[in-house]
């Protein structure tokens, strides 16, 4: 992590290759959105570290990340690890220039790299919050998976109050351990997706799912074969925990509804491409295949291209 450390605020100087102001765009789709708060060009989200809450106003001036701490600062070794956790918030590690690169020959992405130059896949660093957003979403519409996440998070996370805002921190995976099916079933999950994280949630406590442990496997095939042998974890839900949370930038969630409207709005076709025809369509991306996707999702947030 490229930063500095100035006691009441920090700087984090990102990779030539970044634009705050796309990422966000993305941030912001969605006013149901409960984990962080738009104010105006700066972001205001709560980060756990250890035991303490941090309230974090993250803005952007003269090329750095400037985060300030509205309510008391912190100590060094949390303002490094707020560091630490936006660097990784915004995937500022991965040197995209491959991406780009691959991007400027491809018809598809061409005018998308362009257009959204220094976006960069806004990830979710936590792999319980991954799991549990990515199963929230599945064979649902977007609006209503926000309305879950938004009652899950109010009802089993932790939150602080300042000037009469309430932010929240997303529910640790070994309080939802000890929460029944038909707590959730209350919030209107269903049955299975509700047996699901909770089923996550008692791995993790347990110890037999971290992030580190996925890390550590040697490559895509193997990360994703572990992660498809949680209950609850098909295919999709694979790749994209692999893609916002473990930056695997081969990662293709090739089913996704979304994927596949923006291939339909970008090349004017009258029904959604086929898996065989995005396949054909993707050869070009081999390596950046998350980085295509994403590009792909924030088109979906214009109304013309």
């Amino acid at each position: 992590m490229n930063w500095a450390d100035y006691g009441s605020y920090i700087e984090i100087y990102p990779p030539k290759e970044f634009n705050f102001e796309e990422c966000l765009i993305f941030l912001g789709r969605s006013n149901q959105e409960v984990l962080h708060q738009m104010k105006g060009k700066s972001i205001v989200k709560l980060i756990k570290v250890d035991e303490s809450l941090i309230l974090c106003k993250i803005g952007y001036i003269n090329h750095s990340i400037k985060v300030e701490f509205p309510i008391s600062t912190p100590s060094g070794p949390s303002r490094q690890k707020v560091g630490e956790y936006i660097w990784e918030w915004f995937d500022l590690e991965q040197d995209v220039e491959g991406f780009y690169r691959a991007a400027h020959q491809d018809q598809i992405l061409k005018k998308l790299a362009h257009q959204y130059d220094g976006l960069r896949i806004i990830c979710i660093p936590d792999l319980f919050e991954a799991l549990v957003w990515a199963i929230i979403g599945q064979q649902i519409n977007l609006a209503f998976a926000y309305t879950l996440k938004r009652r899950f998070v109010e009802h089993f996370g932790e939150c602080l109050v300042f000037e009469g805002e309430i932010f929240w921190i997303f529910p640790s995976f070994e309080k939802i351990a000890s929460v029944s099916v038909d707590d959730l079933r209350e919030l209107q999950f269903s049955a299975r997706k509700a047996e699901y994280i909770i089923g996550i949630a008692k791995a993790m406590t347990n110890g037999e799912l971290t992030k580190e442990w996925l890390l550590q496997q040697k490559d895509y095939q193997q990360v994703k074969k572990s992660l498809m042998a949680i209950r609850g974890v098909g295919a999709w839900t694979a790749d994209y925990v692999m893609m916002k949370c473990l930056h695997d930038t081969s990662s293709f969630p090739i089913t996704d509804v979304g994927l596949h409207h923006a291939l339909k709005n970008l090349l004017g076709l009258k029904k959604k491409p086929t898996i065989k025809e995005i396949e054909e369509l993707a050869l070009g991306w081999k390596g950046w295949q998350a980085y295509a996707t994403f590009y792909l999702w924030r088109s979906l947030y214009d109304k013309k291209i």
